[in-house]
């Protein structure tokens, strides 16, 4: 089975996003990408805070409430069409994400990657959007961490397209991914940021080849931090994640000037 190929048009007030030969979701078949019942995914829309993330936003160093925290994350008006509130979790993520390397710290990245911890933590916010013309999917999230701790975070990624520039992971059904980090840059806003591409490549058993593309982006604002993967099968067009950061650090650097004029 040939995966098949679409051809995007441009569509949305912020962005204009471009895309040929993304191979669609039904590709996904042969490679048994199938999302099993007792994985932790999908997250709905929006998680909610626990009731104890108020005691540990205050131990992160954070000022914003639970409320707040909610009010600065991205939703689909932000990007426009055809970016709508996900369906569930991305039929790619344990068939493609799920590998193992003995490429030193590439499996921490790929840890990160699969359990959507690339702040080291878990959100304490998030949201999921999804891409209808494409099937890409969009994952933002707020963390809850100390701002030494994600400065830390980081500096790591600013290493990764040197230590992890190419680099051979095996999934768990035994195909061998060709993977390849690079950097790539992001708007400058906020305190700090990093910004990589991540591409997984593999063929199946009949010959079919297969290419995850992943943008990856951090950034601190402040005492806050968040960070955001948008991915997809074939090619992701790198629009999306830049309104994203742009939009994400701005919300939240006016949220956290609001939260700063109530106290």
């Amino acid at each position: 089975m040939s995966p098949a190929i679409r051809t995007r048009v441009p569509r949305g007030v912020l962005l204009t996003v471009l895309a040929a030969g993304l191979i669609a979701v039904g590709g996904c078949a042969a490679l048994s990408l199938k999302h099993p019942a007792s994985a932790p995914y999908p997250l709905p829309t929006i998680d909610r805070p626990s009731q104890t993330s108020r005691a540990s936003a205050r131990a992160d160093g954070s000022t914003l409430s639970d409320e707040q925290a909610q009010s600065a994350l991205i939703n689909e008006t932000d990007l426009g069409a055809p970016w709508t509130a996900t369906r569930g979790a991305a039929t790619w993520r344990d068939g493609l994400l799920k590998a193992r390397t003995t490429a030193g710290e590439c499996q921490r990245l790929l840890d990160a990657l699969y359990s959507d911890e690339l702040l080291g933590a878990p959100a304490r916010v998030a949201v999921a959007l999804d891409d209808t013309d494409n099937d890409a999917q969009l994952r933002y999230q707020i963390g809850a961490r100390r701002p030494a701790d994600v400065d830390a975070v980081l500096s790591w990624l600013r290493t990764l397209p040197g230590q992890c520039a190419r680099f051979t992971a095996i999934t768990e059904t035994g195909l061998v991914e060709d993977v390849q980090v690079m950097d790539v840059p992001l708007p400058e806003v906020g305190d700090a940021r990093q910004g990589l591409r991540v591409t997984l490549a593999t063929t199946n058993d009949d010959d079919e080849e297969y290419l995850l593309t992943m943008d990856l982006a951090a950034v601190r604002v402040g005492e806050d931090a968040f960070a955001l993967t948008n991915a997809g099968l074939g090619d992701v067009p790198n629009d999306a994640t830049q309104a994203a950061v742009q939009i994400g650090a701005l919300r939240l650097a006016d949220i956290r000037k609001q939260g700063r004029a109530q106290v």
